[in-house]
Order: C-alpha cells, then sequence, then structure tokens
C-alpha cells in the first residue's frame, strides 16, 4: 500500500487504527483494563508534571510520522516543538515515547520498533512499561547511536532525564490488579 491509500484508510476508519511500516499496514488491536489504567495513569503524571511548560503529553489516538514511510500509534507520545501543536493529524517530533508492555506486543515493542524508534532523531528517551509486574525501563539516547539503559522497581523513583522530570514507579500502578504468579514450579 503506498502511503497516500495507508493515510485515507486510518484517516477514514472509525474506531480502529493503523500502523504503516514501509508499505505494510498492520491493524492494532484493543487493550486490557490494567494496560487502559496504566496508560490514563502515566498520561495524568506527565501532563500534571509538565503543565505550564513547552511539552505536550498525547494519548494513542494521535499518529507518529517516524520517517516518511514508518506511522506508528505509540500509547503516550510527549513532544516539546511548537509544530506539533494546533489542528495536524500526526506529531513530527516526538521527544519521549511510551509503550506499556503486553504479553502479546512485549517482542515486537522491544525488537524491531525500538529500532524504528532509535531512528528517529527527535526521540531521546523511549521508555517502557510492563503491564504484568511493577518493571519500568528508560532508554536514553545518549549520543548519535548510542543509547543507555536504566532500569527502575518498585519503590524506585521513575527519572525522565529529557523532560527534566521524576516521579515515583508506584503512581503509575495504581489500581492495577497484577496476574499472581505460579510459585508451584519452584
Amino acid at each position: 500500500m503506498n502511503i497516500e491509500e495507508y493515510l485515507q484508510l486510518d484517516s477514514t476508519s472509525i474506531g480502529i487504527r493503523y500502523e504503516y511500516i514501509d508499505g505494510l499496514v498492520t491493524m492494532l488491536a484493543g487493550g486490557t483494563a490494567d494496560h487502559a489504567t496504566i496508560g490514563a495513569n502515566i498520561i495524568s503524571i506527565l501532563h500534571r508534571l509538565l503543565s505550564g511548560g513547552p511539552c505536550r503529553v498525547f494519548t494513542s489516538d494521535l499518529r507518529v510520522q517516524l520517517s516518511e514511510m514508518r506511522y506508528v500509534y505509540p500509547d503516550v507520545t510527549i513532544s516539546c516543538d511548537e509544530r506539533d501543536r494546533g489542528r495536524i493529524d500526526r506529531i513530527q517530533h516526538p521527544r519521549l515515547i511510551v509503550e506499556i508492555l503486553s504479553p502479546r506486543t512485549e517482542a515486537y515493542d522491544r525488537g524491531r520498533k525500538f529500532a524504528y524508534y532509535r531512528q528517529c532523531p527527535t526521540i531521546q528517551e523511549y521508555v517502557l512499561i510492563d503491564s504484568q509486574h511493577q518493571d519500568v525501563e528508560v532508554y536514553r539516547r545518549e549520543k548519535n547511536r548510542f543509547w543507555t539503559f536504566h532500569a527502575f522497581e518498585p519503590d524506585d523513583d521513575i527519572e525522565l532525564s529529557s523532560l527534566g522530570v521524576r516521579f515515583p514507579i508506584a503512581v503509575v500502578y495504581e489500581n492495577v490488579l497484577f496476574p499472581e504468579e505460579d510459585n508451584s514450579i519452584l
């Protein structure tokens, strides 16, 4: 499918979102209640911390253009660029991307999708939030193609240096019910 066909399909679809990667179109599925709760929590936290500043928090309803041939729908996007304001239908200058991991999407979000994000020069941090355990990973662009890994666990404060904010991991997981671990194998 060419880019014009994709944009037409995506803009006329009601209740369905599609990602476009190098000519291939993928329909996105819905998530769980815990996934949605984590998404609402992180959006609320970031919106509160960034209020009054130049950065804006966007939900998964707004597509992100990573390049001419790549359009995605991250769970949360932050842009601090004036060009990503107003009556636009896509973010073109994201600074930070958040993906909430589910068992079905984890491998893709950690692998191929992260590779696409690394190729977008404006992205400074990539945040992976585990929906099964209290674990948050932050990947930070340091110089050119060099990224550092920062892991956060229960009782930690998450630091997002590209935004200059910090908050407890516990608030990300407020009202989330985790699956019980099967300890019978031990």
